[in-house]
């Protein structure tokens, strides 16, 4: 049964009504914490939903960040790419998932005509590395990003099963 289709028969039994468990997603020692940036600016790396045997990871944007909240491989789009993946696979690791989990990720980058290519070359080979199949649904977009030094930022959405009689 796809995800889809059982999230649906779990709302239509009532499984999946009354609150939903979230809680914030962090791995310090990949990348530094959000609570660290200068206020207002506060947000969580990422929020994991608890719904009945389903859990859902949505990573918010992930750059190419030290665990001292420093951006690191500046200049370079390639460098950038592959810390960003590597933080993204950090975060999922700290919840139980890897990249295989991951369903869709929106990709920013700072000048998608130059930098497109070998973004995209990078996402292969560490798409491929990984043995992911089928890849996830993506979006490619041009955005100015937080900081004027990076190049790339991912956000990622995983979800796969906590109960493994389902």
């Amino acid at each position: 049964m796809t995800l889809e289709v059982d999230l649906l028969n779990g709302l239509s039994a009532g499984r999946l009504l009354g609150p939903i468990k979230k809680r914030p997603i962090s791995n310090p020692g990949v990348l530094s914490e959000a609570y660290d940036y200068a206020k207002p600016s506060s947000f969580s790396r990422g929020i994991r939903i608890d719904l009945n045997g389903l859990a859902v990871l949505l990573i918010s944007g992930t750059a190419s960040i030290d665990e001292q909240g420093r951006s690191v491989h500046v200049g370079d789009v390639r460098a950038q790419t592959r810390r960003t993946f590597l933080n993204i696979a950090g975060l999922l690791e700290a919840e139980g998932a890897t990249w295989k989990d991951v369903v869709r990720t929106t990709c920013y980058l700072r000048d998608i005509e130059r930098d497109y290519a070998a973004f995209n070359e990078e996402r292969t080979a560490f798409y491929n590395a990984q043995l992911i199949d089928p890849l996830p649904a993506s979006t490619g977009v041009q955005a100015i990003l937080c900081r004027p030094e990076l190049l790339i930022e991912i956000e990622a959405i995983a979800a796969f099963r906590t109960d493994p009689d389902s």
